[in-house]
């Protein structure tokens, strides 16, 4: 993801305190991406998992030119049939969106299975393999917060090997011992039958992962299910926090509303007058910018399901809200 080399975190620097600039540069990139666009691929960047049974390729990363944002990371993993892909082990948590097949997964010595449909979590500090036992392929949609991780020097990751300059450290340690307590009783599998459709103020949606879901072990990232019948539309709704899109099934376009900032004696939010239009159609992603007021359509004659993710971060650093119109 760059020219020269795989990006984790992208700089921001100015000479001025002066950030809008850079505000309206990121609001002015396509806002969708489809099966064409591939930012970079697991061999050009020697992702520590891809081997010739298992492909990796990226849709939206930090390193992104043009550039969109690295809350959150969006690749594929493709894994042949009686395949599986290189293990390796990484600080920062990785969410599978479980797109065709079925297989197993084998994290710290331990196996978790799982099939289309299911949500499956690489829980952070883990040794993990993807395996496909079937003669069908898997295909999997994964979403990480890895950039969060990296921004706070949480480092440690690769394929492994020997501990370096091992006369100058002692015996091994259970890493687990600063784990959050409980973490080990969590699931690691969400399954369709784990979840339930529900009628809320932004629609008929199926949480996935949330702060309220406190039996996943999942702590980066937010996900549910949207279902928008045939002609149908969301309510136009405002949060802080930016938003990746998957569309699962159907076509559609969804309408995007700027906020601007007015800094006076507290801050003001100003929406803009009209929005800006976004096609996407089955397979797409489409980014949501943060502070934005969107809204999503169905397309006549076709039902919408939309994969919706957005880093939890936000909802810690204080905007824990989300304002329905």
């Amino acid at each position: 993801m760059g020219e020269d080399g795989r990006v984790f975190v992208r700089g921001l620097e100015s000479d001025k305190y002066e950030l809008e600039a850079f505000r309206r540069r990121q609001l002015s990139h396509p806002r969708v991406r489809d099966e064409k666009v591939v930012t970079d691929h697991g061999e050009a960047v020697a992702h520590s998992g891809s081997n010739k049974q298992s492909r990796t390729w990226w849709r939206i990363g930090p390193g992104d030119e043009e550039f969109l944002t690295q809350t959150l990371q969006v690749h594929f993993v493709e894994i042949d049939g009686h395949g599986s892909n290189r293990g390796h082990g990484h600080q920062n948590e990785a969410a599978f969106y479980i797109l065709e097949g079925a297989g197993y997964e084998i994290h710290d010595d331990e196996r978790y299975d799982w099939k289309t449909g299911d949500f499956v979590f690489v829980h952070t500090d883990s040794v993990h393999r993807h395996f496909n036992p079937y003669d069908e392929k898997a295909l999997t949609l994964v979403v990480k917060a890895k950039s969060s991780w990296m921004f706070l020097g949480l480092l440690q990751q690769g394929r492994g090997g020997p501990v370096e300059r091992p006369d100058e450290f002692g015996p091994r340690e259970d890493w687990s011992q600063i784990w959050t307590p409980g973490v080990l009783d969590r699931q690691k599998v969400i399954s369709v039958e784990d979840t339930a459709w529900e009628d809320t103020e932004l629609g008929r949606v199926r949480v996935m992962t949330s702060p309220e879901t406190d039996h996943a072990r999942l702590f980066s990232v937010d996900a549910f299910e949207w279902a928008i019948e045939a002609g149908e539309h969301t309510p136009r709704y405002w949060k802080m926090a930016d938003e990746v899109l998957y569309a699962l099934s159907g076509d559609g376009y969804s309408l995007h509303w700027e906020v601007q900032a007015e800094i006076a004696e507290r801050y003001y939010a100003h929406i803009a007058n009209e929005p800006t239009r976004h096609e996407f159609t089955q397979g797409d992603v489409l980014y949501v910018p943060q502070n934005t007021v969107a809204q999503h359509f169905a397309a006549d004659g076709t039902p919408l399901r939309l994969l919706s993710f957005q880093n939890r971060l936000f909802k810690h650093l204080g905007y824990n809200a989300v304002k329905v119109f």
